[in-house]
Formats: C-alpha cells, sequence, structure tokens
C-alpha cells in the first residue's frame, strides 16, 4: 500500500511533469503508430495540470514557464489522419472545466493559445469531431468573465475585429444534432451575458449579426412545416397529423424561448437587433400576408396558423415593441375611428375633433417604432413596415364615410366576424392576449375606442384605469364579438366539444371586461346555449358515466375557475390548430371512452357557462352512504365486494355464462346500487357454505344497457365499461398525448333458465341502476333547480 501511494504521489510531482513534457516535445509528427503514445501524454498532462492546479502551485507555475498550451498548438498541426483531434479537445475541455483559479484560467486564455485552437482547420467530414469540438468552445465560454473575455478577442483601434470562440461557434448554430444546437445556444448566452460594449458593437455589425436573421429564417421554415401537417390533404392519418403538428409546435416553442433567452440579457443592442429581425422577418410579413387574404395560398402560412405563431410569440417573447407593433398592425383600420363613444342616453357628449387618419398614422409609428426597452438609444428601424404599410392599406380601400363597416370587416376583425369558427375563437384569443398585456401602450388603446371620460382619466396613475384602457380594444365591437361567440353556443351541432369549451372560455373571458351585461338578442343567445348545456348535461344522467357526474363535476368546476381567473398569458395557443385538425364530434360513438369524454366535456361546459354561481352556493348534496369520493364505500352490504370476496347469494339470480376459451359456468348475478355506487357482481358457489358465493367478476351497473336477446328470449347481453378515467388521466397529464380511436367496450352474455327468469333478472339490474340514478340526481339537485334563477345570474 505504501509503495502505491508512493507511485501516486510521485506521478503529480513536478519532474514527473517536466518528464511528460520532454517526452511530448520528441514527437515530431503524429501518425497511426504512436497516436496512443501521444494520446496518453496529452492525457497526463492534463491530470496533472488539473491536480497542481488545486494541489501544487510549482506544478502550475511549471506548466506557465514551459508553455505547455503551445505543445497542444504544435500536436494539432503536425498530425497526419491520426484523428488526435478528437482526443486532444476533448483532453482540453476537461482541463479548463476543471480549473478553479482565476490565475490558471486568465493564463490558458493568454497568448492566443485558445483561438489557435478553434481556429485549426479541422475537418468536419461527418466524423464525431464536430460534439469535442463544440464541447471545448463550450467549456471556454463557461469561464470567461469581464476580465477574461478581451484576451479571446483581437482588437485594432477601439474596434474588435475577430472574435473567433463566436464566430466559429456560429458555424454549428444550425447543426442537425439537437445537442449541438443546445450546445451552442448556451455559449451564445454566455458570451451576450458578459460581454462589453466593443462585443456588442461586434455582434451587431454584418456580417456577424446575420445570426439574428438566420434564426428567424429557421423559425419561418419551422412555421411552415408546421403548416403543413395543419393543412395536410388527407395524406397522413389523423393521429399521425396530430403528433406532427405537437412535434413541430413543440421546436417553435424552443425557438421562441431562446429569442426570450437572449432578450432576458438586457443588453439595449441586442434587443433591438432581436426585435428588428423578428419584425422585419416574420411579424410583418406574416401579419400583412394572413390579414390581406383569408385563404390560404401555395407561398403563405395559413390565416390560423399565423394567429397560432403570433399567438405565441406575444406570450413567450412579449416586450413593449412586440406588443405595439402586433397592436399597431392588426387594429390600423380602426385607428382613423377616433370617435368620442357618448355617454348613454346623451348625444351631446359626441366629440367632434376626429383626427385624419394620416395623423393617426404619425402617432401610431411614434409608438410602434419607439423601442421602450432600448433606454434611450436609437428607436427600432422596421423597414418592412414602412416598405409595406401604404400598399396594405391601399389594398384594404378604407372608407372613411363608412368606416364603423369598413371595420367590421378589415384587420383582425375581418376573422372574428367571419364564419370559420377556428379563425373567431384564434383571433378573439388573438386580442385575449393583447388586452391583458401590461405593455399595450395607451395611445394604442385609447385610438382604438374609448370613451371620452376614459380617455381624460388617462392622465391618472391609476392602475384600475389602465386596466380599463386595455380593455378597451373590445370595447367598440363588444357586442357583435359577445353575439359571433354565442353564436357559436347556442347552435352547437355539428361542432366539436373543443370548439364549444374554447367558446365557453372566450365568453366568459370577454364578459368580465363587459360591464353592462347581455341584453336584447345576446340575452336570447345566451339562454339558448344555456339550455343546451342543460340538456346535453341531462342526458349524461342517462349516459354511461352517470355514476361519475358529481365527481367530475368537483373537479371540472375547481378546474374551470383556475382557468378563467388565469391571464390568457398562461393558455396554450396549441388549441387553434387542435380546432383547425377537424376533429369530429364525439355524439354517436358508442365505446365508453368516447362516452366519457362527451361527459366531461358536458360538465365542462355547464360549469363555464354558470361560472361565478357554484362558488356561491352548495354544488352537491351530501348522501349518507356515499362522501364526496364516490370510490370510498361505507356500506356493509355486498356492494363493499371486491374480486374474490365472499357474498351472500340471498339476492343473487341463477344463470350461466361462458367466458372466452371457457366452458359454461354457473353462476349467480347479484345487482346492487349503495347510493351513487353500482355494482354488478359475478359469483361462484361457495365449495362449502351452501348459501355464498366468491365473487368472480365485476362490473360497474352504470353503462350495462341490459337488453333481452330478440332471437333467444333466455339470454341478457350487458355492455361492460373497459375504459379506466383514472389511467387516462394519469397518462394524459402534463402532456397531449391522445387515446387510440379503437377502444372496445367488453360483453357479457347471461343466459337463463327461461325467458321469464330473463325478464326478472333484467328489471331488478334496471331497478338497481334507476336507484342509483336517483342517488346521483338528489346529489346534483342544488345544481339541477332553480335553471333560471341560475342563469340570470
Amino acid at each position: 500500500m505504501l509503495r502505491s501511494l508512493w507511485r501516486s504521489i510521485d506521478r503529480f510531482s513536478v519532474q514527473h511533469f517536466q518528464y511528460v513534457i520532454n517526452e511530448l516535445r520528441k514527437i515530431k509528427v503524429v501518425d497511426e503508430h504512436n497516436r496512443e503514445l501521444v494520446m496518453n501524454l496529452l492525457q497526463s498532462v492534463v491530470e496533472i495540470v488539473t491536480y497542481g492546479d488545486r494541489q501544487d502551485p510549482h506544478i502550475f507555475e511549471c506548466f506557465m514557464e514551459r508553455q505547455v498550451l503551445a505543445d497542444f498548438v504544435r500536436i494539432l498541426k503536425i498530425s497526419q489522419e491520426s484523428k488526435i483531434d478528437g482526443p486532444l479537445l476533448q483532453y482540453l475541455s476537461i482541463m479548463i472545466q476543471n480549473m478553479d483559479s482565476e490565475h490558471a484560467i486568465f493564463y490558458c486564455f493568454s497568448n492566443g493559445y485558445m483561438n489557435n485552437i478553434i481556429l485549426h482547420p479541422y475537418k468536419f467530414d461527418g466524423g464525431d469531431l464536430a460534439p469535442y469540438y463544440v464541447s471545448f468552445l463550450r467549456a471556454i465560454s463557461n469561464k470567461i468573465n469581464k476580465d477574461t473575455l478581451c484576451l479571446l478577442v483581437n482588437v485594432q483601434g477601439d474596434a474588435v475585429v475577430s472574435f473567433p470562440l463566436y464566430t466559429e461557434a456560429l458555424r454549428f448554430a444550425q447543426h442537425e444534432e439537437k445537442m449541438i444546437q443546445t450546445a451552442i445556444r448556451a455559449l451564445v448566452l454566455n458570451i451576450y451575458n458578459v460581454s462589453d460594449d466593443m462585443v456588442y458593437q461586434f455582434i451587431s455589425t454584418p456580417p456577424v449579426s446575420e445570426y439574428f436573421s438566420d434564426l428567424v429564417r429557421r423559425l419561418s421554415n419551422l412555421c411552415f412545416c408546421l403548416d403543413d401537417f395543419v393543412y395536410d390533404k388527407g395524406k397522413m392519418d389523423a393521429q399521425k397529423r396530430r403528433d406532427g403538428v405537437i412535434l413541430e409546435a413543440d421546436k417553435i416553442a424552443d425557438e421562441l424561448h431562446y429569442f426570450k433567452d437572449i432578450l432576458s440579457v438586457g443588453e439595449p443592442r441586442l434587443t433591438r437587433l432581436v426585435t428588428e429581425n423578428l419584425l422585419n422577418g416574420l411579424v410583418f410579413p406574416l401579419l400583412f400576408s394572413f390579414m390581406a387574404s383569408k385563404n390560404k395560398n401555395g407561398s403563405d402560412l395559413s390565416a390560423i396558423t399565423s394567429l397560432y405563431i403570433i399567438s405565441c410569440l406575444l406570450q413567450v417573447v412579449g416586450g413593449r415593441s412586440m406588443i405595439n407593433n402586433v397592436a399597431g398592425v392588426i387594429l390600423y383600420h380602426i385607428l382613423n375611428l377616433n370617435v368620442r363613444i357618448p355617454s348613454e342616453g346623451n348625444a351631446s357628449d359626441v366629440h367632434d375633433d376626429v383626427k385624419t387618419f394620416s395623423k393617426c398614422l404619425n402617432e401610431v409609428e411614434r409608438v410602434i417604432c419607439y423601442d421602450p426597452e432600448s433606454n434611450g438609444s436609437e428607436s427600432i428601424n422596421v423597414t418592412y413596415l414602412g416598405a409595406h404599410w401604404e400598399g396594405f392599406m391601399s389594398s384594404f380601400n378604407i372608407n372613411s364615410s363608412n368606416s364603423e363597416i369598413c371595420s367590421k370587416r378589415s384587420g383582425i376583425f375581418a376573422f372574428v366576424f367571419c364564419e370559420d369558427q377556428s379563425l373567431l375563437l384564434a383571433s378573439i384569443f388573438l386580442l385575449l392576449i393583447l388586452t391583458e398585456s401590461k405593455d399595450l401602450d395607451c395611445l394604442l388603446s385609447s385610438m382604438s375606442g374609448l370613451s371620452e371620460k376614459e380617455d381624460e382619466m388617462l392622465q391618472t396613475d391609476d392602475t384600475s384605469i389602465s386596466k380599463s384602457v386595455d380593455e378597451s380594444i373590445f370595447i367598440r365591437f363588444m357586442p357583435e364579438i359577445l353575439n359571433a361567440l354565442l353564436n357559436v353556443l347556442a347552435f352547437q351541432q355539428p361542432l366539436s366539444i373543443m370548439m364549444l369549451w374554447n367558446a365557453g372560455w372566450c365568453l366568459q373571458k370577454l364578459l368580465n371586461f363587459h360591464r353592462e351585461g347581455l341584453n336584447g338578442d345576446n340575452l336570447l343567445l345566451f339562454t339558448t346555449s344555456y339550455d343546451q348545456s342543460r340538456v346535453n348535461f341531462l342526458n349524461e344522467l342517462g349516459g354511461v358515466w352517470f355514476d361519475h357526474i358529481p365527481d367530475t363535476l368537483i373537479t371540472e368546476s375547481a378546474s374551470c375557475v383556475r382557468v378563467l381567473e388565469q391571464s390568457s398569458q398562461y393558455k396554450d395557443p396549441l388549441f387553434m390548430l387542435e380546432l383547425a385538425l377537424h376533429h369530429q364530434p364525439t355524439n354517436g360513438q358508442t365505446s365508453s371512452y368516447f362516452a366519457w369524454q362527451r361527459m366531461v366535456d358536458a360538465v365542462k361546459l355547464k360549469t363555464f357557462i354558470l361560472k361565478g354561481v357554484l362558488v356561491d352556493k352548495p354544488l352537491l348534496n351530501m348522501i349518507s352512504s356515499s362522501t364526496n369520493d364516490s370510490r370510498v364505500i361505507r356500506a356493509s352490504d355486498v356492494s363493499s365486494a371486491s374480486f374474490g370476496s365472499n357474498v351472500s347469494l340471498e339476492s343473487g339470480i341463477p344463470c350461466g355464462i361462458a367466458f372466452s376459451n371457457s366452458e359454461i359456468r354457473d353462476i349467480y348475478v347479484i345487482p346492487v346500487a349503495s347510493g351513487i355506487i353500482g355494482k354488478l357482481l359475478l359469483a361462484e358457489k361457495h365449495p362449502f357454505r351452501s348459501r355464498h358465493g366468491v365473487v368472480i367478476a365485476i362490473a360497474p351497473l352504470a353503462g350495462l344497457f341490459p337488453k333481452i336477446d330478440e332471437d333467444h328470449p333466455s339470454w341478457l347481453h350487458l355492455q361492460i365499461r373497459e375504459f379506466d378515467p383514472q389511467f387516462y388521466s394519469t397518462k394524459a397529464r402534463g402532456n397531449h398525448l391522445s387515446m387510440p380511436d379503437h377502444l372496445a367496450d367488453g360483453r357479457w352474455t347471461l343466459g337463463f333458465p327461461n325467458a321469464r327468469a330473463c325478464e326478472e333478472a333484467h328489471l331488478v339490474i334496471l331497478n338497481e341502476i334507476t336507484k342509483q340514478r336517483s342517488a346521483v340526481e338528489y346529489m346534483l339537485a342544488p345544481l339541477l333547480q332553480d335553471d333560471l334563477e341560475l342563469a340570470k345570474s
């Protein structure tokens, strides 16, 4: 052991280190014959230097005095197809990563050693060298700070003329391997977070600054890939298409979060550069394109995909410049309608001084072209906006003499009032994001239709007034918007439940803004939609999952309240694309899986419409034999039985059943309801206890739908729910997974001695189901009674 310890200590001595250096300097060429020797020597150098950095300063002094890093550069130059590059970069990465002292890092970055290694002409020919190289670059970036960054740049006068770590890293920015892309982005952010004025100037000057336009171009390409899935013309099955949409949407989200990370650095030049490229390279072309035409053509993104991208961008990237530029474009058509809204019943309050459209545009240009995040630096250069604005406006033929009609057919409101429900909901959602944004400029809000009183209140600092100003986007057309949403809810067939769910969500959000409430036709439409939701809800009491309605109601009511209290900033815009995938309604599907979806959606929709009522009134009557959780059974009778339990056969009905690959077995069927719990037990007679049986199978009473066979009146058919909601919720939680569409329910056929016995069993089962349903109805009584009163509230 002592000899081993001595060898370990000797290995990390200065003398041994000098020996390794001398051996390394004897190498005149690196080829396949001495490759292993060179690798061992390089590894020894790195191990000893790492040890010396932490334990023995004499070792590191030797490392500096003998200029060992120059030998690494020399080894790279004299290697001949030896594939020594990868191991050498790996050893250097390890050494840099493990250095703790600033003195050691400062030395390693001095004298141009790192830049020489970075700029070596490596052959990235599809091998495994790229990961080693990128790892080396990232290791350097992890150690840079304000003091060491200057050692890695080349300066002439007052300007940086080259920065190899940054420019060489950008060569891999679009690499096909995700891990390399991620490493490069981490490296770039490390540089941005420690850069000084000269480095920022270098980064923001062409051709280096083209990195940002390349990022936007990549994002744009991903948008088109997403659009191809959204508007696939029947070339792939529905599940593959939906999976493709989710995958491409996730890629876009990753890109947007990277832009957000860059903006979070807080450097004004970076902020301006990123915002300019996003606006000119994506936002303005996208907005102008989809607002000029509601139909998808061969070169532009579809409107629904465009709305999705803009919504995601505002949610993730955000910022005052982005918010106000988007708002300025999509609300341009009503900016010349700065007519004061008269107070109710007083026409004299109308303001006669209507600003000209050109004057409004000048004010808008001041708002959307000024970069509030630039802290006094120059404004954002929105070149695309300036070049295309005049032609864009003229294509809409804005007529001030008929401005109210024109405004409903132009800009974002052309989609709000279109017949396509998907575009309707998507455009309202985008407006909600703008409305709830704290960054929306008051000028844009006031131009979009504030009352004179509200405009005067802008001069105060009351935060509640700012909220009122943001809500003004909807003021001018609120009755019409509500009417469009209520038409979706009131005339539900054959729309999908997802459409109704999101229409209900938007309706509740808008009603929070609309203080005047509903009246006239809108009140009638609301009553119709309420009655329809109540009918759908009541229909579920005769459905497959009526026993789960109380639990679902409690869960969904709490969930709905949470969702409605959240800002639109946190609602996933993916629903826009899912609506565009033309999901078919689940009505008519017989599977218990579809029945479960239908029941849950009916409960959710009713809960949305009644939001605010359920909080103030008792939701459920509690019954003695059941708790809030319907899975807990307190009764002491056979309803508490489980598989393998011994049960009394006093209420059992003798019959026969044939399971798959099995002969007919004599059993007893025992239907039992206790409160909202209902089970159908199949039991075989106990071998030793004549009046007892052993449970061999259990099915829920709900969803059985017992039916006597028309051709064999002694046979009773039962439908068995196979879908497990608890398993589904666990699997689907936290992602967008959907269950396959081919889930099939089980079927049991019971054989009785004769038709009369079969009919009696049929009636007994129906009676127990009725008892169970009555218990559920009693529990739901507070919700079902006084519906007219609840609707008005």
